[in-house]
């Protein structure tokens, strides 16, 4: 109670046990209290009212359990103001809770013994039941600051448990815990928490600052620390006073004593009967706990302990989808003669940046024969590891077809009627681009992708408008598999920059306006494209976001020397003018690119001629490829594969003849032609022998002999072709 004698209550054997007959007739007890001996006497009346055994009598802690630390505090401020005032007597009106669990309240009156000094020696004083004594205006009162101590103990438990409901993560819950509501409204000074890892307690928050104890980053669950106590019992573990922590951990309290710790509770974090972890809240202003106040804590760490569950399941479960999905991308990106190439990759931040979520979002970079090589971007829908999962399989058979020479629309085609067999419910969007380097022309198919910009080596940045297609998987679903084909060149020191919507979306803003913001960051940013690729990134992470970003940037070099071998390869339908017109501009750039300028005229009239057969003489499409051969004399070669078998054979004509006269003039103008039997159908070639020209000063700018083929129209248009 006071100072002096708060902790050592006793009962001397020799106390009379009989009650005052005067005191017993007014419900009074009394007592003696030596402040020198600690020592209490008190007579069996007294003990009645405090509902006391004989047996009890000297046991202190069965005295002080009787009356709530509450109460407790209101005897003892009285009982030490009349000390420090020189006071000759003191009373207070305090309740007692017997052992069925009710509460009385209880009045004592001390009279206070000093000495010729004026220093208290005894107090000698009386107790009665004061229970009838309160008028009902004071139980009323009571009742009422009970109910406004329960409204702001439910009020606290709504608080924080609102803030818990947004908590993502494992920190998320620490922080409202410890920074956002807990502390403040539950009072404590400061906090520790550690969670359950292999049957240790690992520390993951403690505070205030300097208030770490060595040694308990990690503690056994068997040790004598409170924490371990409450984990290895399920049970809290409530300590009162300075005194009973150094009592029952010496080995912990001298660590904190520099803090003034007054009371402590330790609370097990328990999921369906199993603990996840503990948590201590450090007082240094109160002593003792009521028990509304241990119902509340206890219940508070409850919906503590499964908010840090849910949080860690989400961290596992990204943990996981992250796993998977860098699994899925790329590990290397391969070294490309001819091309600086950079790729970013970004995962989207959720919710203001509650940790990060995962998605289906990727990107590819293929070599392929010829000096040529696959740029691949998209995004699969959905944002979790379905997605990531398709993402892997869908990178893997593009880069399976790309490889197996297909053309860019067969790629696509491929590529969606696969996901379409797949079992999933996902579409996905995608751009995949082919790019001779040696020539410049760049072949590009869209599955309801972005288009991509195209940054001109003077900076100018625009847009290129590929004609598309149908996602991958709905234009298999719905028999919509021929995707158009733009046709562009890249310059040398151009910069081709594919990318997924999460780089140009912004909420409230339309995706012209994002894609125009987009081009100005890209016409002012740094010519080199990895620093290039950083600064976009960075502007994404900044702008945050709930969507992934994946960018990949492809710069086309001068090379340093003339290209040993390329190839070039358009697909022509029946009925489809463009795409003729597209195949002669492949081949006047591949020609021109080549050093076989002189040639271009013959070459392209022979290519025509047996891409016109093809067309006539067979019910189906046409692919036509330009290649170039160094094996002995520099050869250039055209090939126009069908799927018909007959073998074409030459006519007469005739003098008055309007046809007929086309295998003779494949015959004049090439040097060697010739018909090969492919699964399937045929391939009719023919080859030219070149010399090298003054164009090999510059073979990769087919401008210098006065063609530009497949370039982008002003407004950034690629002609398309089926």
């Amino acid at each position: 109670m006071a100072d002096r004698g708060a902790s050592a209550l006793s009962l001397p054997d020799d106390w009379p046990d009989h009650p005052d007959p005067i005191l017993a007739l007014n419900h009074m007890g009394r007592f003696d209290w030596n402040l020198d001996t600690r020592v209490m006497l008190m007579d069996a009346q007294a003990r009645d009212i405090f509902d006391l055994r004989p047996d009890e009598s000297d046991r202190p802690d069965v005295l002080v359990s009787r009356i709530p630390p509450a109460e407790i505090v209101r005897l003892d401020t009285a009982v030490s103001q009349a000390l420090k005032d020189g006071s000759e007597n003191y009373g207070a009106y305090f309740r007692v809770r017997r052992r069925d669990g009710t509460l009385r309240w209880t009045y004592s009156h001390g009279y206070i013994r000093r000495d010729g000094t004026g220093l208290p020696r005894h107090i000698l004083g009386v107790v009665r039941d004061a229970t009838e004594e309160l008028s009902d205006s004071e139980v009323r009162e009571t009742r009422a600051a009970q109910e406004d101590a329960l409204r702001r103990q439910t009020n606290i438990v709504q608080l924080i448990t609102a803030a818990l409901a947004h908590a993502r993560t494992v920190q998320d819950v620490i922080d409202v815990v410890k920074n956002t509501h807990g502390l403040t409204l539950l009072g404590a000074t400061s906090l520790v928490m550690g969670l359950v890892e292999a049957g240790r307690i690992r520390l993951v928050a403690e505070g205030p600052a300097g208030s770490f104890v060595p040694g308990t980053r990690v503690t056994r669950i068997d040790e004598q620390y409170p924490m371990s106590e409450a984990v290895r019992t399920l049970s809290p573990r409530f300590i009162e006073s300075p005194e009973e922590f150094a009592e029952r951990y010496p080995v912990l309290w001298p660590h904190l004593t520099d803090l003034h710790i007054t009371s402590a509770a330790y609370l097990p974090l328990i999921v369906q009967t199993r603990p996840i972890g503990a948590m201590g809240l450090l007082y240094n202003d109160r002593r003792g706990f009521t028990p509304e106040e241990r119902n509340l804590l206890v219940a508070l760490c409850s919906s503590i302990a499964q908010s840090m569950q849910r949080a860690m399941f989400y961290e596992q479960e990204m943990d996981l989808a992250q796993g998977l999905q860098q699994a899925m991308l790329p590990r290397t990106i391969p070294s490309v003669p001819g091309a600086d190439i950079a790729v970013r990759y970004r995962a989207a931040g959720i919710g203001g940046g509650l940790g990060r979520d995962i998605g289906g979002d990727w990107y590819d970079l293929i070599p392929l024969p010829g000096g040529r090589v696959g740029a691949v971007i998209g995004d699969v829908q959905g944002h979790d590891t379905h997605a990531a999962a398709v993402m892997g399989q869908l990178r893997i058979v593009l880069r399976a077809y790309a490889a197996e020479g297909h053309p860019p629309a067969t790629v696509m085609a491929r590529a969606s009627v696969f996901l379409h067999e797949l079992d999933t419910d996902r579409s996905a969007t995608c751009l995949y681009a082919e790019a001779d380097l040696s020539t410049g022309v760049l072949q590009m198919v869209r599955s309801g992708h972005l288009d991509p910009l195209v940054r001109r080596a003077d900076g100018v940045c625009y847009r290129v408008h590929v004609p598309g297609g149908l996602p991958l998987g709905l234009s298999a679903e719905f028999d919509r598999l021929d995707y158009p084909v733009g046709t562009m060149e890249l310059d040398p020191g151009d910069v081709l920059l594919l990318c997924t919507d999460g780089l140009v979306e912004q909420p409230g803003a339309d995706l012209d306006d994002g894609i125009e913001t987009l081009s100005a960051l890209v016409t002012t940013g740094p010519e080199d494209v990895r620093e290039l690729a950083d600064r976009l990134i960075d502007v994404a992470e900044e702008r945050g976001g709930d969507d992934d970003v994946a960018l990949l940037l492809l710069r086309r070099r001068l090379p340093e020397s003339p290209r040993a071998g390329g190839r070039l390869q358009q697909h022509v339908a029946p009925g489809d003018p463009e795409a003729l017109t597209e195949a002669r501009r492949m081949i006047r750039a591949g020609v021109g690119a080549w050093g076989a300028g002189n040639r271009t005229d013959e070459i392209e009239l022979v290519a025509d001629e047996l891409i016109t057969n093809a067309l006539m003489h067979t019910e189906g499409s046409a692919v036509v490829t330009l290649r170039v051969l160094t094996s002995g004399e520099r050869r250039l070669r055209v090939e126009v594969a069908d799927s018909s078998s007959a073998l074409p054979r030459r006519r007469e004509a005739g003098e008055t003849g309007v046809s007929g006269r086309g295998l003779l003039l494949v015959e004049v103008l090439a040097d060697e032609w010739g018909v090969e039997a492919r699964g399937g159908g045929k391939c009719v070639w023919c080859e030219f022998s070149v010399t090298r020209t003054s164009a090999f000063a510059n073979p990769t700018d087919p401008a210098e002999h006065g063609h530009s083929p497949g370039r982008a129209d002003t407004d950034g248009t690629a002609h398309g072709s089926r």
